[in-house]
C-alpha cells in the first residue's frame, strides 16, 4: 500500500510540474481555500496556532489571517511540486531580487564553516536551490515517511552537486563534521525538537521549545551563521531571496540566551510575512510544565 501511495503522489507532483507557472499558482490557492473552508485536522491546527501566537486578534481578522495562510500553504505544496521535479535552472529563474546576499559571500570567504538557517517560512524549496547553487552544502531535512516520496526528493535536492543528510545520528553527525572541516550546511531551525536537544524560548506570545543545534554549533565563533529564507512576492511572479547575519548573541556561550536570539530573528521575519508561515505545523506540541497541550 505504501508503494501504492509513493506512486500515487508522486505522479500528482509530475503533474503539477507540467503546468504553466500562473496555473500552479492558482490551484495551489485553491488547495489552501479547500483546506480553510472543509473540516480537516490541518486547519484546526493552525487556528490554534495563530491564536496564541496573535491574541489579538479575534474574530473576522483572525479568521482572514488564517485563510490567507492556508492558501500560501497551498502555494508552498504546488511550488514544491515544481522544484522538486524542474531541473534546479528553471526553478532559479523565479528568484527575482536578491536581498544581502553579500553576507554570504563574507560568510564563505571566512574561511570557517557556514551554518545556512532557515525556517518554513516562504518556500524552502526553492531556497534550497538558491543556496546550492552558491556552494555545496549539506542540507538537513527529516525525510517523509513514504519512501517513493524520499528518493525523488533526495535525487532532486542535490541536483547542483551538494547532499542530504536525514535528521538521523548518522545524518546530524555527518552535519557537524561538514561545519568543523570548513564546509556549508543547511539546516531548517524551527521544527520541534526533543525536549533534550532544545529550550523553552519565547516565540511571538508564547513559549516554543527549539532546538540547541544551530546555535551550539555557532559557539565562540566555530562558524559563522546566515539566515536565508525565499518569500513569495505580491504578484505572484516569483520569489524574492533575504540574507541576512546571524547576531552576535547566537554566537554566546549562554545556550539560552543564543537560541532566543535566534527564535527572535524567525520571529521578525514571521512578523513581516505572517501568512506566508507555516501555521500547519504542530510548532508548539510540547509546552512547559504545567501548561495544557494545545492539540
Amino acid at each position: 500500500m505504501d508503494k501504492f501511495k509513493g506512486a500515487l503522489i508522486v505522479g500528482f507532483l509530475r503533474l503539477f510540474a507540467l503546468l504553466p507557472w500562473s496555473m500552479v499558482q492558482r490551484l495551489g490557492a485553491l488547495i489552501g481555500w479547500l483546506m480553510w473552508k472543509l473540516p480537516n485536522r490541518s486547519r484546526e491546527v493552525a487556528r490554534t496556532n495563530l491564536s496564541h501566537c496573535f491574541p489579538e486578534l479575534r474574530g473576522d481578522p483572525l479568521d482572514q489571517l488564517l485563510r490567507d495562510s492556508l492558501q500560501q500553504i497551498g502555494k508552498t505544496f504546488t511550488e514544491s511540486a515544481c522544484a522538486w521535479i524542474w531541473p534546479a535552472d528553471k526553478t532559479l529563474r523565479l528568484i527575482k531580487e536578491v536581498e544581502g546576499l553579500e553576507v554570504l559571500e563574507q560568510a564563505l570567504a571566512s574561511g570557517k564553516g557556514v551554518v545556512g538557517i532557515t525556517s518554513h517560512l516562504g518556500n524552502w524549496e526553492v531556497l534550497n536551490h538558491f543556496y546550492c547553487a552558491q556552494c555545496k552544502p549539506v542540507i538537513f531535512y527529516r525525510p517523509p515517511k513514504l519512501k517513493a516520496v524520499d528518493d525523488l526528493l533526495q535525487r532532486q535536492r542535490v541536483q547542483l552537486g551538494n547532499r542530504v543528510a536525514p535528521s538521523t545520528r548518522e545524518g546530524i553527525i555527518s552535519v557537524i563534521k561538514e561545519v568543523r572541516r570548513g564546509g556549508s550546511v543547511g539546516i531548517p531551525a524551527d521544527p520541534e525538537p526533543g525536549e533534550g536537544a532544545g529550550v523553552f524560548v519565547p516565540f511571538f506570545a508564547t513559549q516554543a521549545l527549539t532546538s540547541k543545534f544551530v546555535p551550539g554549533m555557532l559557539t565562540g565563533g566555530k562558524a559563522v551563521g546566515v539566515f536565508l529564507h525565499a518569500l513569495r512576492l505580491d504578484d505572484g511572479s516569483g520569489f524574492k531571496v533575504i540574507l541576512e547575519a546571524a547576531p552576535q548573541e547566537m554566537y554566546s556561550e549562554d545556550i539560552d540566551a543564543a537560541v532566543a536570539s535566534m527564535s527572535r530573528v524567525i520571529e521578525s521575519y514571521v512578523r513581516r510575512w505572517p501568512s506566508q508561515y507555516m501555521w500547519t505545523m504542530k510548532r508548539f506540541k510540547k509546552r512547559p510544565a504545567g501548561e495544557a497541550r494545545w492539540y
